[in-house]
């Protein structure tokens, strides 16, 4: 037989050990259900020998790949539209909560649907989804951003209630020997315009970081990782 040599599809095998069609067993390799020695096999077009054991994760259904949104915590000083590199495997975050199995296929046509300044870290949104999309879109202009910025000098009780006539609510969450910690929530929020604020009352900005996005919060994700956002989870 021809085909001994160098194997056989993947997917005939899969759809042979299952018992289902072979789009079905694309399906089921796709959603990373498949592994191969012991490997996770994503693509329905490579070879197996004989010899080689490939096993199907119990309980696994060949239905069509769901879209995902993500969530990274984007570094200081790294542009957001190469942002998306840090978007692989290695930068998932760990532990990930059950039930979600990872596939690469999730890292692909991800939208950016928060985009932050290059100077700012925190929390950006990635998406597939059309409905996550569209509802960051439609609330854009009411949906509340937290940002945790730092500012040289201490701020006063005067430069406060300065701030305070801006459109974001702003309230002092630390103070030390030169620098004070500011608690910004602002709606609608855009790049750039809390530097602006700050600008305004000559408040030079040490660092900013984005800590929550509607009610989606950073928490747990170190810089340059990333993680799913569940199905529990609303903005």
């Amino acid at each position: 037989m021809n085909d001994l040599p160098e194997g056989v599809r993947l997917a005939k095998r899969v759809a042979a050990l299952a018992g289902v069609s072979r789009r079905e067993a694309e399906l089921l390799i796709e959603n990373g259900a498949v592994s191969v020695d012991g490997v996770q096999a994503m693509l329905p077009q490579s070879r197996v020998h004989d010899h080689q054991k490939v096993a199907i994760a119990a309980g696994a259904k060949p239905e069509p790949l769901v879209a995902v949104t993500l969530l990274l915590h984007k570094p200081a000083g790294m542009a957001v539209d190469v942002a998306h590199r840090l978007l692989v495997a290695a930068n998932h975050h760990e532990p990930e909560r059950a039930g979600q199995r990872f596939v690469p296929a999730h890292l692909k046509a991800q939208r950016c649907m928060t985009p932050l300044e290059p100077a700012a870290s925190g929390l950006i949104a990635y998406t597939q989804e059309f409905r996550i999309e569209r509802k960051l879109q439609e609330d854009a202009g009411v949906l509340e951003h937290e940002v945790m910025v730092d500012v040289e000098g201490l701020v006063g009780p005067e430069v406060l209630a300065r701030l305070e006539r801006s459109p974001a609510r702003v309230s002092i969450g630390r103070q030390s020997e030169g620098q004070t910690g500011l608690r910004f929530a602002l709606k609608g929020a855009r790049p750039g315009q809390i530097a602006e604020i700050c600008d305004r009352v000559d408040l030079r900005i040490l660092a900013m970081k984005r800590i929550r996005i509607g009610r989606v919060p950073l928490a747990g994700l170190a810089p340059g990782q990333w993680r799913y956002l569940f199905a529990d989870e609303r903005f």
